[in-house]
């Protein structure tokens, strides 16, 4: 016997909670009548067991003071969510402990949570399943995580004036968005806050495989840190440094025996550093500073490798590995790996596209994740572009102004308007009705209510 169909009358909660469910840290927060970026927290996506095989969850990690040798499991692996029981955990210490400050009642609240571009179906099915049938939250849409940076005054990034928050939420009619996070680095393209999904592309480069590479690196030059991930992680953060002149700064920091040796030497001076290690024990955290070739140092240096009692500080002295890293985003072949770097990999996602919509791609390009923190990542992105660019076609890159917070930030912007917010939730109700298969249609916009 067919399903009878009931009129669509949804009830909305007043209160949302947005979750951005990144690979290495998850954005959440619920959403104020005027969104802001105070409203959004950071959470470590992980579990993590110390030494003495005490678990770490979520947030808890905040508290940990020996990283040592510690092990992380991730929920998230290749930007997919693939570990519920992992997930889960992380997710009942963030929404269901009296302590937190997420802390919420799901029966009582809307969901807005992100996923990845091409996420699998069957990822999505978990997804829904987990969200209505354990969590049973009132009401839920899942996003394309970087679609959801539409919603933000993207022209104000590029000097226009603010515009007035009481706009309804209206998406931007094109923007290009490049997102490079932990796991991987996606280029989407968004036409009125919808993804072209056939032009979308991505890039197996993130921050987790730079720090594989630095941790290679410093474990063969320095010490071996293949169990450091925590420390060499902190590191990179601190002394990288994307190159705008990759080959002249490898240049300065050889190390030959030629006439010109002495100059090279003395030319590298500014980008020699010292990175001395926290030291656990004390809680002395790690922290970067001028290379120092003085004898003093050296000898501070074998004080600590002999563990005396006196005054010691254990560094490593880092060059070319703070730019030959980053460059992996640009270069990937520079490690064996069979693919475009990141502007490449953006020209590639605008050939996807009609060419009538190529000027305004390329004039409201959007950069987003933690991989855009880094020193020169921006001036280098914006320059390799201009160059592959057509020579007709105005280029403007923006970076968002919290580039790990954005995709939160443009998610609460939405739901802070309850009349688009009610047009993307599902409830419980309809969830239970239709089935899961119905909902996957609805979220990709191939059935209607």
């Amino acid at each position: 016997m067919p399903r009878r169909r009931t009129a669509h009358q949804q009830t909305l909660s007043d209160k949302t909670l947005v979750v951005d469910n990144g690979a290495y840290t998850i954005k959440s927060g619920f959403v104020s009548s005027v969104p802001s970026l105070d409203d959004g927290h950071v959470i470590p996506n992980c579990l993590a067991r110390e030494r003495d095989k005490k678990v770490w969850v979520g947030s808890e990690i905040e508290a940990c003071r020996d990283f040592g040798e510690m092990a992380f499991r991730r929920p998230v692996e290749k930007g997919y969510l693939v570990n519920w029981e992992a997930e889960k955990a992380v997710w009942d210490s963030m929404m269901l402990d009296p302590k937190s400050k997420l802390s919420c009642d799901p029966h009582d609240t809307n969901l807005i949570l992100t996923e990845a571009p091409n996420t699998a179906a069957a990822l999505q099915a978990n997804s829904d399943q987990v969200v209505f049938e354990e969590y049973e939250f009132a009401t839920y849409s899942r996003q394309i995580g970087p679609s959801l940076n539409a919603y933000h005054d993207i022209q104000h990034l590029f000097g226009a004036p603010a515009r007035e928050y009481h706009v309804p939420a209206t998406p931007a009619e094109c923007l290009l968005v490049i997102d490079s996070g932990f796991s991987h680095s996606t280029v989407t393209p968004l036409y009125k806050g919808r993804p072209v999904h056939q032009a979308i592309r991505r890039l197996d480069v993130g921050g987790k495989l730079l720090t594989n590479y630095l941790k290679e690196l410093l474990s063969i030059r320095h010490y071996n840190l293949m169990n450091e991930e925590h420390l060499v992680n902190e590191a990179k953060e601190t002394v990288c440094f994307v190159s705008n002149d990759f080959r002249h700064d490898l240049e300065r920091t050889w190390k030959g025996v030629s006439k010109e040796g002495r100059k090279i030497e003395e030319d590298q001076r500014d980008i020699l550093v010292d990175y001395v290690l926290p030291d656990y024990n004390t809680g002395t955290k790690g922290h970067m500073r001028p290379h120092d070739p003085s004898l003093a140092a050296r000898i501070k240096k074998m004080g600590a490798m002999a563990n005396t009692g006196d005054v010691a500080e254990d560094f490593m002295t880092l060059g070319n590995e703070r730019f030959a890293v980053p460059e992996l985003l640009f270069n990937p072949a520079d490690v064996g790996m069979k693919e475009a770097g990141l502007p490449e990999t953006m020209m590639q996602s605008l050939s996807g596209l009609p060419q009538g919509l190529w000027p305004a791609m390329l004039a409201n390009v959007l950069v987003v994740g933690g991989n855009s923190l880094l020193d020169g990542f921006m001036e280098r992105m914006e320059s390799e572009i201009r160059q592959l660019a057509p020579t007709e076609c105005v280029v403007r890159v923006a970076k968002a102004q919290d580039p790990i917070k954005s995709t939160w930030l443009g998610g609460a912007f939405l739901a802070a308007d309850r009349t688009a917010l009610k047009a993307v939730q599902v409830s419980r109700q309809e969830y239970l009705e239709h089935g899961s298969g119905w909902l996957s249609r609805i979220f990709a916009g191939t059935a209607t209510r």
